[in-house]
């Protein structure tokens, strides 16, 4: 059940990938909290439909905006400042991610999976930084949360330029949480196993299509790599952001979070 405290009142939240899935359930956490909301997606229609859900709550600001897209997105950053006034919360969660065998990954797929995954987290990143540090200049916490993959801790097959963007976020978030260490505010990673969102559904799709299992059957192959033989729930993540935008939560910094149950464990 989500937290319905407001310990998050009058701070300002920005969250990409927010039209579905773990951004979503993350823009609900958030706003039941009592942030306000800046999300960003690329579906006009689904950030619409969460906005409206949640307008109810809290004040929510919706922009349209390929996280790759750097002047798109300097632009979408300085308007929700108007909008909302300085930042203070970032959750990077817009990511995709592609299945082939190495061989098959043409240079227009890694270089898809760089831009979005991990090239699309340092924009956003370099965009909001400004404002959050200001803020945090003025006693007011930051907290910038990187939404990864286990696939950013260890190998998976047929992958490869996913995994490789999501070691990067990591990466990026170990450097960060070092260099704003004494600034106020707190870098870290998530890294969710495989969850119930639209990537596993298209990984489900791709098995069919390629093995001849039933939908049951890819299902259960990825729910198996979890011990506790379960997908992942996108609210579950929602909860882990919400701990670590909390007050007492300021001596986690440079952290990869795995969401996994207890994959990597083994």
């Amino acid at each position: 059940m989500i937290d319905n405290s407001t310990f998050l009142r009058q701070r300002h939240a920005v969250v990409t990938g927010a039209s579905r899935g773990i951004g979503a359930a993350i823009a609900r956490a958030l706003a039941y909290a009592g942030a306000n909301l800046t999300l960003i997606g690329r579906s006009t229609d689904g950030l619409e439909k969460i906005a409206t859900e949640l307008r109810v709550l809290t004040c929510v600001h919706t922009e349209a905006a390929d996280v790759s897209d750097n002047e798109a997105i300097q632009a979408v950053i300085r308007t929700a400042e108007q909008v909302l006034g300085p930042i203070h919360i970032l959750i990077n969660n817009a990511g995709q991610a592609i299945s082939q065998p190495f061989e098959k990954t043409d240079l227009a797929i890694w270089q898809s999976m760089i831009n979005i995954n991990l090239t699309g987290t340092y924009i956003c990143t370099h965009a909001a930084l400004p404002s959050m540090l200001e803020a945090a200049a003025n006693g007011i916490p930051g907290r910038i949360i990187h939404i990864a993959s286990t696939a950013g801790l260890q190998g998976y097959a047929y992958v490869s330029a996913y995994t490789a963007a999501k070691h990067g976020v990591v990466g990026l978030t170990r450097a960060l949480a070092l260099e704003l260490a004494r600034k106020n505010i707190t870098v870290n990673a998530i890294c969710p196993g495989y969850t119930e969102t639209d990537i596993v559904r298209s990984a489900i799709e791709n098995i069919v299509a390629k093995t001849g299992k039933t939908t049951t059957q890819a299902r259960e192959a990825l729910a198996d790599r979890n011990p506790q033989k379960q997908l992942v729930q996108p609210e579950e993540i929602a909860q882990t952001v919400l701990w670590l935008c909390g007050p007492r939560s300021s001596a986690i910094n440079g952290q990869a979070i795995a969401i996994d149950g207890g994959e990597l464990a083994g």
